[in-house]
């Protein structure tokens, strides 16, 4: 995507259907957790004076700096209660187990918006609340999951990507997915410990949508992965930026964002759009069904797409603003970074990780047997 163009019609491929059900292994998992998270939290919510205003934000760890909600609150009088989660599963579970009790804004990823709506835990959003939108790039407005933006806003977004050291290959070599099973990486590859991204790169690398639903072809990426495992030193999800800086691993699946940090502490590393397609994310301001302070919910939003706030949130995280204002507020050298800021070639053939429905269970079926090593 080109940082200056603000009215580019790229939409990446892909297609796919919200969910009616969540009945996978991970999901049973975050369940449990949640409800012992739930206990800890109700004991845990600070006691507040009787019309004392507040905002209940749940979200990612580091994600928003601490000065932005600082300078929020110094602004509006609003206090921002912040409280995160780790995986899009776990906010899930959480979210309904409380029926979205106890949260105003939420910031899940593209293919929970809808599982959020089926389950009616999210309420629509009130877009002459929030300034002019017009400002947001229209290549991540409109998706699938939220055609007409009425339930989500996008806060950030980018691809998943190869990493790779060039002290030990030479990165003008490394094109595909597929290179990933090259024997030089064998014992030095990382990949995500999240099924869809993991599985999404198998897929990819065999032509496939990494949304499809047929069980041939998720069958096919497990067979894939069964391959590469020999190869496979850690599946992680928390620690990626770590491991190549270190050199603990020099080949690997990354978010663009870790990416971008990772090649500023070792200049020994680069970053790759894989020809067969990018692993598209986007995160997205919601407000729950049960929020207790709409106003104040929609008064974070329309703060948070202010171009010198979603600045100093690039800034810290170094993730891609659908904020074209803000975009241009950027220094130079993060203006130009195609990890950051992509162009349209770097995206051909890329998508963004939707619902896949009743087929969720085939992938945690296939996530699970790699894992067990069955």
């Amino acid at each position: 995507m080109s940082p200056t163009s603000e009215d580019h019609e790229f939409r990446p491929g892909g297609s796919g259907r919200n969910p009616n059900h969540l009945e996978d292994k991970p999901l049973k998992k975050a369940v449990v957790a949640a409800l012992v998270a739930v206990s800890v939290w109700m004991w845990a919510m600070p006691a507040r004076a009787a019309g004392a205003q507040v905002v209940n934000v749940f979200n990612w760890s580091e994600y928003i700096p601490q000065s932005v909600l600082d300078q929020f609150t110094k602004e509006t009088g609003i206090e921002v209660v912040y409280t995160t989660y780790e995986s899009n599963e776990a906010m899930f579970a959480k979210l309904k187990l409380l029926g979205g009790a106890g949260y105003d804004v939420v910031v899940p990823s593209v293919y929970l918006v809808g599982l959020l709506a089926e389950n009616k835990l999210l309420a629509p959003i009130d877009k002459k609340k929030l300034g002019d939108l017009s400002m947001l790039d229209k290549a991540v407005m409109g998706q699938a999951f939220d055609p007409d933006n009425s339930l989500s806003i996008p806060y950030m977004w980018g691809g998943t990507g190869l990493v790779v050291n060039k002290k030990y290959v030479d990165p003008a070599t490394i094109t595909s997915w597929n290179d990933l099973l090259r024997p030089e990486f064998k014992g030095r590859v990382i990949l995500s410990d999240d099924v869809r991204d993991s599985m999404g790169v198998a897929l990819k690398a065999q032509g496939y949508s990494l949304n499809t639903t047929k069980e041939s072809e998720i069958r096919a990426a497990y067979e894939w992965l069964k391959k590469l495992k020999p190869s496979v030193r850690v599946f992680d999800v928390t620690a990626t930026k770590q491991a190549f800086i270190s050199e603990e691993v020099i080949a690997g699946i990354c978010w663009n964002g870790d990416a971008y940090i990772a090649m500023q502490e070792n200049p020994n590393l680069v970053f790759i759009y894989p020809k067969e397609g990018a692993i598209l994310w986007m995160d997205s301001f919601v407000i729950s069904a049960a929020s207790k302070n709409v106003d104040n919910a929609h008064a974070f939003i329309r703060f948070m797409l202010r171009p010198e706030v979603a600045k100093q949130c690039v800034e810290e995280y170094n993730y891609t603003t659908p904020n074209v204002p803000a975009r241009k507020l950027l220094d130079e050298n993060m203006l130009k970074s195609r990890v950051m800021h992509p162009t349209e070639a770097d995206l051909k053939n890329a998508e963004f990780t939707l619902a896949v429905g009743e087929a969720l269970p085939l992938y945690d079926k296939y996530w699970e047997m790699l894992k067990t090593g069955n």
